[in-house]
């Protein structure tokens, strides 16, 4: 590649990446502004611009209301790419038909002939097959395309010209909304209702000081193609609103019908966006017939469990969607007696038929850059955008309505002298100055009056013109009041805007009634079980507390970590050696007399993590947590719960520190105890702690370096146990209470001091 610039001097060389950082810039907005987000004035991409611009041309706009004839697609998308858009016919011909789907567009801007593809993801026919041309509402978008209202800029090879933006009547960003994914920036606008955003637009030209509550009053919502209902509360359809960003959670509709002999059924009639009836169907059939994962033998605790949660209540789903009923999804309940509540909520929460709707106002603003603009700015900007057009548009009519009145007063000065007049013509050599000179004509008008008819001097035409001319000032001053008076001119916007929702209309399809998420619910029977956890980490769980662990078997070469009693309805938790805590259900752990589960199959560790530790007991339960390099801090089991099972970050740790066994705080317990390798023992008062919920580093227990680290902590009482290796490496135990116990409480963060005869300590316990 040569990196030199046409002078080819060494002084002018740039660098390969500042090369490459240029030349991905250029592509970068290229992509942005030239391809996939929407323009704030007429709310469209420049692909969708090319479309209705060179279907107008075309002569494919409603004009009269049978319409013109459709042409093949293909000849539309020929002339696209030919003239104004030299990408992939493809990509053209798709963003034709997407604009043709009643299913993608709230207000469709072609009329489609033939297979335009359905909702379930059924492609449309080849272009040489279907039809296509202009929609009545793009009337709004072109109709005032040649009246001076907007720039026209060459076209790719200067051939051309096409529009810059469309001279839309209506903020169309809002109404069909976009969708787009450029360099590091995306748009996700949703679809409005017309009489809603035309409603909105007028009260902010009449008060631009409108409130935010007036403003979302008149502009509740999305109304999406597909209806549905969205279930946000207010607050956060408001929220997103005013930060142009947000996610609406939006379900089905449906409706139950009754059938003979006290049957009923469910009936789905309306989809979330985005949503198909195929994609709900498959999404049944993955929970009621699962297959195995990769890298696994057997299904899953949770696949099964959802597998009986459906088929407990579902007995048949099927699709009797037709032309008359584009959505008809019927599900039938296992019995008659099962509560309609209870199926729907499971399909709720367990298919598509919730999901959530994003909200991204991402566009190209009027100032050309691409901005995230909340509701007010895109209605602001879309209304100066409409003056301006108005304003622009009445301009272009006055000039012509002078140029003409300055034609017809030449006229009339030529039928009051047309004998004269004829004797100039027929005589002179030059009639066009003679004219000019004798009657103080300008040129203008000698032009008109040397290729004027003679039909056109007769009386009744001299009565016509005083007509026109009277139409044509009466009309000027109109013109002139408008483009005099800022009143006048929002006047006739409001006017134009109220006549257009008027004539283009529709009711709202999507209902907007808050309700609670659909939470997917197993029911689990609150029992007491013991989980026993072994030290390769296999897991299980085994109903009642009455286990003796001397009975309990293991694989060759395993043995017991450590049993923990609790309910069924507890998690089971699993400290990293990283510092992350997972958590399991005790309700999914396998029961029985096996080996269990291993808790890998669980959870997802991060590469290079070992589990160290575990625990399983109550949500309320608090936890001592703590690492060799004598840090801790306490925390609820529940403070600690991630519904991720790649765990939760909750322990922080420098490389060099391991993570502690967890300790139970007893309500009787007063105290913390802390042992060091050396066997120092610190005891402090347990309120010198508070409970961090965040987790995080928390703080000194005890004074250790990496010679002498911490080895373990309790919370205790008037008693402890220190363990660890005595004289000849034998295992030894000592009880300390009383004064014995007092030589070793001090204050939280110092060195403690040393119990006699453990050259090495290992356990600290409260007695």
């Amino acid at each position: 590649m040569d990196l030199f610039t046409p002078t080819d001097t060494p002084g002018d060389a740039i660098t390969l990446a500042h090369y490459a950082e240029r030349a991905y810039l250029e592509y970068a907005l290229s992509v942005v502004k030239g391809r996939a987000l929407p323009d704030v004035c007429d709310g469209q991409k420049p692909v969708q611009r090319r479309i209705l611009y060179a279907m107008e041309r075309m002569g494919l706009a409603f004009t009269t209301a049978a319409g013109p004839k459709p042409v093949k697609s293909a000849r539309v998308v020929g002339d696209v790419l030919g003239r104004f858009h030299p990408h992939s016919d493809q990509a053209a011909y798709d963003a034709m038909v997407r604009m043709a789907q009643d299913f993608s567009q709230r207000y469709p801007l072609v009329d489609g002939q033939g297979n335009f593809g359905s909702r379930d993801g059924d492609g449309a026919a080849a272009m040489r097959y279907t039809e296509a041309r202009l929609a009545p509402i793009t009337r709004l978008l072109l109709d005032e395309i040649d009246e001076g209202t907007v720039d026209f800029v060459p076209n790719y090879d200067g051939s051309t010209q096409e529009p810059r933006q469309l001279p839309a009547r209506l903020p169309f960003v809002l109404l069909n909304g976009a969708s787009g994914i450029a360099v590091g920036l995306a748009t996700e606008v949703p679809s409005h209702n017309l009489r809603e955003v035309a409603a909105a637009a007028v009260a902010l030209i009449r008060n631009d000081r409108l409130s935010d509550d007036e403003l979302l009053a008149l502009l509740p919502g999305p109304d999406f193609p597909g209806g549905g209902q969205i279930i946000s509360s207010a607050a956060d359809i408001r929220e997103a609103y005013l930060s142009g960003r947000g996610s609406l959670k939006v379900r089905a509709r449906w409706k139950i019908e009754d059938l003979a002999r006290g049957q009923w059924q469910m009936v789905v009639t309306e989809l979330p966006p985005g949503v198909s009836n195929q994609r709900v169907l498959e999404e049944i059939e993955e929970l009621t017939n699962p297959k195995v994962k990769a890298g696994k033998k057997a299904l899953s605790q949770e696949q099964l469990q959802l597998k009986q949660t459906l088929l407990g209540v579902l007995d048949a789903a099927r699709d009797e969607s037709n032309k008359d009923a584009p959505v008809r999804l019927v599900f039938e309940p296992k019995t008659s007696r099962i509560s309609q509540q209870e199926l729907a909520h499971t399909l709720l929460a367990h298919t598509s038929l919730e999901s959530s709707a994003p909200i991204n106002m991402t566009m190209v603003g009027r100032d050309g850059r691409p901005v995230q603009k909340t509701l007010r700015q895109v209605l602001t900007e879309w209304i100066d955008f409409r003056l301006v057009t108005v304003q622009r548009r009445t301009r272009h009519r006055l000039d012509k309505v002078l140029d003409r009145i300055h034609v017809l007063e030449g006229r009339q000065l030529v039928l009051l002298n047309i004998d004269e007049v004829i004797r100039i013509i027929r005589n002179a050599d030059e009639p066009k100055p003679a004219l000019i000179a004798r009657f103080a004509l300008s040129d203008r008008q000698a032009e008109d009056i040397l290729e004027i008819r003679l039909r056109q001097l007769a009386r009744l035409e001299a009565i016509k013109i005083e007509q026109e001319l009277k139409q044509l000032r009466d009309e000027q001053k109109k013109l002139d009041e408008i483009l005099g008076s800022p009143a006048a001119l929002k006047r006739t916007v409001i006017k134009e805007i109220e006549a257009d929702a008027k004539v283009h209309g529709d009711e709202r399809r999507t209902l907007i009634q808050a309700e609670k998420k659909a939470v997917a619910e197993v029911r689990i029977v609150d029992e007491p079980v013991t989980v026993v956890v072994s030290l390769k980490g296999w897991v299980r769980a085994l109903k009642g507390h009455e286990i003796d662990p001397a009975t309990l078997q293991f694989k060759s070469g395993d043995a017991l970590y450590g049993v923990f009693p609790c309910r069924s309805v507890d998690p089971l938790l699993v400290f990293g050696s990283n510092g992350r805590v997972y958590s399991v259900a005790v309700s999914g752990l396998p029961g029985g007399r096996g080996d269990g589960q291993p808790i890998t199959t669980l959870i997802e560790l991060e590469s290079g993590t070992q589990v160290v530790h575990y625990f399983a007991g109550s949500p309320e339960q608090v936890l001592l947590l703590a690492n060799t390099g004598g840090f801790g801090l306490m925390a609820k089991v529940g403070d600690m719960l991630s519904r991720q099972r790649g765990g939760k970050s909750f322990l922080s740790l420098e490389p060099q520190d391991h993570v502690l066994p967890p300790a139970v705080r007893l309500p009787e317990h007063t105290q913390v105890a802390c042992l060091s390798m050396t066997g120092r023992l610190l005891v402090f008062a347990l309120d010198e702690l508070k409970l961090q919920s965040n987790g995080g580093r928390g703080l000194t227990l005890m004074d250790v370096d990496a010679k002498d680290p911490l080895v373990s902590v309790a919370t205790v009482g008037s008693a402890v146990k220190v363990m660890g290796l005595g004289r000849s490496a034998k295992p030894k135990e000592e009880d300390l209470k009383g004064n014995a116990l007092a030589g070793h409480v001090g204050k939280r963060a110092r060195k403690g001091k040393k119990v006699e005869g453990f050259p090495k300590a290992q356990r600290v316990l409260a007695v």
